[in-house]
Formats: C-alpha cells, sequence, structure tokens
C-alpha cells in the first residue's frame, strides 16, 4: 500500500484534509481520489452478490466545503467502470446505508462524504455494503487496490434521488406506529433542532413537524461547511451549551443536537439538562429493558460504574468494551451469535446501534426511539428525566490528555500501561478491575474515595487519556499526588494535572 494512501486510513474510515489551508496540505487529493474509488471499485466487484450485471452506489455529502469536489472524483471512476450511481446530494451517514434495505433504491453500496465532526478543511469516506459499515480490513482493501484497472464495460450513468425524502418518511411512519396517539404525536410539544449546519436540518422540517411538533427556535438548520456556530458534535460542552440556551429560551419541552453527519446524537430536556454521555446511555437503556428484559448493553470503555449499577437495577447487564463505534457493534453482534442477547451497543460520544435497526449507528433512529417514549410519557404527565432520576452523577468527572513526547509512542505507552497495572496493585485505595477490555481500570476505595479511572491509549494519537470519576470532589488532591508519584517516572509524558 502507497504510504499516502495507507495515512488515509482511519479505522473502518478514510480521512484526511480535503481543502488545503495555510497550515494543512489537502491529502484527499484528487489522484488520490481516483486510486480511492479504483479500490473501491475492485472492493464492490468482489462482494457483488445480485444477478443484476451493473452495480448500484449511492453516493450522499454532508456540508463540508470540498464535498462536490471530492464526488466528482468518485463518480468519474465508478461511472467509467460501469456503476449506476444514485446521487442522494446532501444527506445523512445512516440513510446511505439505508439506501442499500430500501426497495426502491436496492443499491449494493453506499458511500458517504463526511468527516463527522472535525474541522472544515477535514472530510472523508465511509462506505456500506447491505451487510452493513465497511470493516478495517476492507478500507486496507481498498487503499492496497488503488492501482486497479477499471474494467472495459459500458460506462454506468447518474441519476438524482430523493434518499433524504425516502428516510425522513420511514422515520415518521415508525413514530406513529410505535408512539400511537394519531398521526400527530408530538402536538402541544415545542422541540428545537441544533444541526450544527451539519445535514441534519432535515430532522425539524421532514419529522418533527409532520408529528404535529412546533420547532420553533431551532438553530443551525441550514447547511454551513465552515460550521459558523459551534462544533457540529454532541460530545462537545460548548455545543451542548448553545442547544441548553435554545430550550430555555424558547421555553422548549426537549432540545435535539446532531453530529455533521448525524450518526450521533444528544438531548436537552426542558430543565436544561444535558442528556448525553452517561445519561443518554441511561436512557435508551431504560427504553430498551422495558421490551426486552435481561438484555446485555454493550458500551465504550468509559461509562461510569453508575451506569452499571443503573442498569443493573433495571435488569439488565452492562458489557464494558472497547472505544470505537465498531468496537462495540461487532462485539454486540458477537454476543448474539454465541446465543447473549444484546439489544443496544453504544459509545459515550452518543455513537448508538440498535438490534432491530441492522446494529446502523444511526442518531436520527436512536432520537426517533426516544421520541416515541417522551411521547408515552407525556400522555402520563410525565417526562424523560423520570427514567434516569436513579442515575447517580458523580462530583466530578474529567478526561485528561496525557501527552506521549516519544517517537514510538505506542511501544512506550504500552510500557507505560504494563507498569501502571503493577503499580495499582501496589498502592492503598486503588483496586484493579479484573474484567476489563481496554487499558487499566480502577476502582477508588478508602482515602481515595469512591469513583474510578480509566488509563488507555488513545486509538490513533500519541496520547493516553485518563478518565476519572470522583464521589468526593475533597479526595482530588489525594488521588492526584498518589498519579503523581508513579507519572514522575516517565519523563517523555506531559501531565495536564
Amino acid at each position: 500500500m502507497e504510504a499516502e494512501l495507507s495515512a488515509l486510513q482511519n479505522g473502518s474510515d478514510i480521512r484526511g484534509i480535503g481543502l488545503e489551508t495555510e497550515e494543512h496540505q489537502m491529502t484527499l487529493t484528487d489522484e488520490a481520489l481516483g486510486k480511492i474509488a479504483r479500490g473501491i471499485l475492485r472492493f464492490l466487484q468482489q462482494k457483488k452478490t445480485t444477478s443484476s450485471e451493473k452495480l448500484v452506489v449511492a453516493i450522499g455529502h454532508d456540508s463540508r466545503l470540498s464535498a462536490a469536489r471530492i464526488k466528482a472524483q468518485l463518480v468519474a471512476v465508478l461511472k467509467a467502470g460501469g456503476v449506476t450511481i444514485l446521487d442522494a446530494g446532501l444527506a445523512t451517514t445512516p440513510a446511505l446505508f439505508m439506501a442499500t434495505q430500501y426497495e426502491n433504491f436496492q443499491a449494493d453500496a453506499g458511500i458517504m462524504i463526511t468527516a463527522s465532526h472535525l474541522p472544515y478543511f477535514y472530510n472523508g469516506i465511509k462506505l456500506f455494503t447491505k451487510a452493513g459499515g465497511a470493516e478495517k480490513e476492507d478500507i486496507q482493501f481498498i487503499l492496497e487496490n488503488g492501482e486497479s484497472d477499471i474494467p472495459q464495460t459500458q460506462a454506468g450513468s447518474v441519476k438524482k434521488i430523493d434518499l433524504m425524502d425516502t428516510y425522513a418518511a420511514d422515520l415518521v411512519a415508525k413514530i406513529r406506529d410505535q408512539a400511537g396517539n394519531g398521526e400527530k404525536p408530538l402536538a402541544g410539544s415545542r422541540i428545537v433542532v441544533d444541526a450544527g449546519n451539519g445535514a441534519g436540518g432535515f430532522f425539524a422540517s421532514k419529522v418533527l413537524e409532520p408529528l404535529g411538533a412546533d420547532t420553533t427556535g431551532s438553530q443551525f438548520l441550514d447547511p454551513d461547511g465552515h460550521f459558523p456556530n459551534h462544533i457540529p458534535n454532541p460530545d462537545n460542552d460548548e455545543a451542548m451549551a448553545s442547544l441548553r440556551a435554545a430550550v430555555l429560551e424558547n421555553k422548549a419541552d426537549l432540545g435535539i443536537i446532531f453530529d455533521t453527519d448525524v450518526d450521533r446524537a444528544a438531548i436537552v430536556d426542558k430543565f436544561g439538562d444535558s442528556l448525553n454521555r452517561n445519561a443518554l446511555i441511561a436512557v435508551i437503556s431504560a427504553i430498551i429493558l422495558e421490551t426486552h428484559p435481561g438484555s446485555t448493553i454493550v458500551t465504550d470503555s468509559t461509562t461510569s460504574n453508575h451506569l452499571e449499577a443503573f442498569i443493573q437495577d433495571l435488569g439488565g447487564k452492562q458489557h464494558r468494551f472497547k472505544r470505537g463505534y465498531r468496537n462495540v457493534i461487532n462485539e454486540a453482534i458477537r454476543l448474539n451469535e454465541v446465543g447473549e442477547n444484546s439489544e443496544l451497543a453504544i459509545e459515550v460520544s452518543g455513537h448508538a446501534a440498535l438490534k432491530e435497526n441492522y446494529f446502523l449507528d444511526d442518531g436520527a433512529y436512536l432520537v426517533a426511539k426516544i421520541l416515541v417514549k417522551y411521547a408515552k410519557l407525556k400522555q402520563q404527565h410525565r417526562d424523560l428525566s423520570d427514567l434516569t432520576e436513579k442515575l447517580v452523577v458523580p462530583a466530578l468527572s474529567h478526561e485528561f490528555r496525557i501527552q506521549i513526547k516519544a517517537d514510538d509512542f505506542k511501544a512506550y505507552g504500552e510500557d507505560v500501561l504494563t507498569a501502571f497495572r503493577q503499580f495499582v496493585q501496589e498502592t492503598a485505595g486503588l483496586e484493579l478491575v479484573p474484567v476489563n477490555y481496554e487499558g487499566v481500570r480502577v476502582n477508588l476505595s478508602n482515602e481515595c474515595g469512591s469513583g474510578w479511572l480509566l488509563l488507555r491509549m488513545s486509538l490513533h494519537e500519541p496520547v493516553m487519556p485518563l478518565n476519572m470519576e470522583l464521589d468526593q470532589e475533597e479526595t482530588l488532591e489525594i488521588l492526584e499526588a498518589k498519579l503523581h508519584t508513579f507519572f514522575e517516572d516517565y519523563p517523555k509524558l506531559v501531565l495536564p494535572f
């Protein structure tokens, strides 16, 4: 694999610089995109399962400024290779997968041009087949086959499709069916949407309003690839504060926020309280466990001990796994295959995938599921916050990002983790969590109070995140002193505390 192409792999996605800036040189060049398209064509030809002669590929993009250029390069190669291209225009990542499922499109694959919440000059590619999202190995294959010949065949065609109308109508029908209470189950509710100038603005006009909701106060619905208002990220404090202000100012019953390509979401309730991260997992877990008692909820590694207790109190089981949305989804699929029912895979970042929905991480579907419950609770004069009233909130919750200045940062980080595991076993107030799939997780006791911490390697950066939750804020000084006695032996770590 050429070094330039291999550097574009970001797990199960392709990511790079799509727009030249003074500080950043373009890596998603026209030449690189041509090679990526050749690799995709080769990959899809090998995956083709239907008897139809031509491949059918849906393609869409979020609001990023480089989207049109990237789409044009991909389309040129795919069309030359005989592919029938369904151009969805501005679309969401989940909708591009659904183009492979809807009867009126029946695409063999969906290509989404997006870089999620990253700065405006980034862009990337997500790929779906009928079986689901591409895996790391698939992306590696694509990038290794960038020199593949384009087959000599009759040129394909390009057809514009109304994918988002179909997708929105599907959500509306599902909410009506499950919520009951007629055509407009959200009548009498004011719900504001914050799309962060990404692709999620459709949710206000094409989903909420047909269901009877008043969307007055919704903000940043128009696509703008500069993202001038805030980072389109439900896991970002500034973004959540902006939505909270809109909810309170407009006296809304609910606020909904999406990331750029709508595979993640979060909520603010009428009191201005954020239902994201652990609270979001608690809400959707409570909903799932009502209809699927005893289900295993697969989460990433950074979830709270209090969330685990919350899920157990509802009769469920939490399976705390690794960071990375493909990791939690694939683990839930694996559990089901070995006979352990898992209805939900979810990260604190807002990626949530339900078994009933192809294990697709779909922010709009997640919100739709919550809206069904919201509508039913409202008929009982109750609120979503009632679902999480027993979820304990820690006194302090923080992620410290420890920089690694070593050349071989992965090896250095692994050495740190090995030594830290030994340090924990020898230190009073720190208790090693025995069943753990990522990094070193520690429960706190005695002079360190109650809480937990997790030291791990970042998935892609020379960073060791240290996640920490304390139930007594005054124990922070004691804990930091203990940690400093360990970290002072590692001069290539830059501590933020």
